[in-house]
């Protein structure tokens, strides 16, 4: 992977792969422009507004795919945003130039490769989660590739709901989360254009701001809030305080709360703890207030647990020196064996605060039910079964493990049976328990009621 920055002279250099890619987009902007009428049925209900229409149609790559080329990251996505037809109107445009004999062979694709990217797959608009946009996405080269249209959205006191519209560049920089995700490279062209103005003051000064006033970026999507961090925990650049004040507000927590659904929550989390500082993102869930509503029981009863964050500081603390500190290698090695165990690992110390939580009633008959611990997990987060098991496990043999410890039990047939018992993730487990006894040594005890 590529690190030398380039913000400073804001020129971006396309890798082959890209180059064919910007070819052929070209050159079916050309193919539209000649054969102006579909041989496809119908403009599938869309209707574009009568000014675009004087326009000549133009592409750019947006967002992500510009900031990372930028900070001389390679990127094997690419958004693309039309100005004048919506995302599916132009894939349908782009399959049809493709099925045209002869044509995909110019870029080196073949026929499998060809019916690959003519197989354009709808995502449909949904406001009530804040997902506004119609999206196409494929894969092409080896590339995957997003189509939408550039927009605006207008917003009412009396609906959460924007309204959508096509838009300009500025209106659809100044719609995005972050300056530095607003910026776009015109195909046509060649230019790296910053429309916000900030974006790549923002990146060469390693600073997260919004385009708009913090406030209105959050609360027309509050995921927003989640992909800040995990974007500064990524790259290690910092959060504006204005920013972060915005982001601590009660009234984004609800709507992050009530808007988002739990799956596009944990995809974050997720990727923020896969990430290359998970540490620092877990530090702004924390210092930003947004633990409970991140890790929320949302099927707790009338004696509802509220997990203490006051001592969680030290939890994560200690796993980073763990997972970095050459002096606890052993340990680290001991219990980290592969990606996914430092995935999970981090997990594990993300729920700590809810280690005490009071475990449910035993059922007259059936199964036991689940810690509330691994209930955050499953239905708050809506995370694999993998992730829930490993939490239940954790919750329930905590007390077997300390008794263990405590006992200073050196007996391998002792320790053989613990282990069996608790499973292939007992590493894990024993973590779990060590982090939770940090977490409750001082004067934090559990949760309050």
């Amino acid at each position: 992977m590529a690190t030398t920055s380039n913000f400073s002279s804001p020129a971006i250099t396309l890798n082959e792969v890209e180059s064919k890619f910007r070819q052929l987009l070209l050159d079916v902007t050309e193919f539209i422009k000649s054969n102006p009428v579909s041989s496809s049925a119908g403009d599938h209900g869309v209707e574009v507004p009568k000014d675009l229409d004087q326009q000549h149609l133009e592409l750019r790559f947006t967002g992500g795919w510009v900031r990372d080329k930028l900070l001389g990251i390679d990127s094997h996505d690419i958004d693309v945003a039309i100005n004048k037809m919506t995302g599916y109107q132009f894939g349908l445009r782009l399959k049809e130039y493709l099925e045209t004999p002869g044509n995909a062979q110019k870029y080196g694709i073949n026929a499998d490769q060809a019916k690959k990217a003519g197989s354009l797959a709808k995502i449909e608009a949904n406001p009530e989660k804040s997902k506004h946009l119609e999206t196409v996405t494929t894969k092409i080269l080896g590339l995957d590739i997003d189509f939408v249209n550039l927009r605006k959205e207008t917003y009412t006191e009396n609906s959460r709901n924007p309204i959508m519209e096509f838009g300009t560049p500025e209106e659809d920089a100044l719609r995005r989360d972050a300056n530095i995700n607003a910026m776009f490279f015109n195909i046509h062209s060649s230019k790296v254009e910053d429309f916000t103005g900030r974006g790549l003051e923002d990146l060469k000064a390693k600073i997260m701001r919004t385009p708009l006033e913090p406030f209105t970026t959050f609360k027309d999507d509050p995921l927003r809030v989640l992909r800040l961090i995990r974007f500064a925990s990524r790259y290690g650049f910092l959060i504006e305080n204005d920013v972060q004040k915005a982001m601590a507000n009660g009234d984004i927590k609800e709507a992050l709360l009530s808007k988002i659904t739990k799956e596009r929550v944990y995809a974050e989390l997720e990727k923020m703890l896969r990430g290359p500082n998970p540490r620092l993102a877990v530090q702004y869930i924390d210092q930003l207030g947004l633990y409970h509503t991140i890790f929320a029981n949302p099927v707790q009863g009338k004696d509802r647990f509220v997990p203490t964050t006051n001592n969680w500081s030290i939890v994560y603390d200690t796993l980073e020196e763990i997972l970095d500190d050459d002096k606890r290698r052993t340990l680290r090695d001991d219990i980290i064996e592969t990606e996914e165990d430092r995935f999970l690992a981090w997990m594990v110390t993300a729920i700590i605060p809810w280690a005490e939580a009071p475990l449910p009633p035993p059922p007259k008959k059936g199964r036991h039910p689940l810690p509330q611990a691994a209930t955050v997990v499953r239905e708050g987060l809506k995370a694999p079964n993998k992730v829930t098991d490993l939490i239940t496990s954790c919750i329930l043999n905590k007390d077997d493990i300390v008794k263990l410890k405590n006992k200073k039990c050196h007996d391998r047939e002792s320790l053989g049976m613990a282990v069996r018992k608790w499973g292939h993730t007992w590493r894990l487990q024993l973590l779990f328990s060590m982090l939770n006894d940090i977490f409750t040594e001082p004067e934090v005890k559990g949760g309050e009621h």
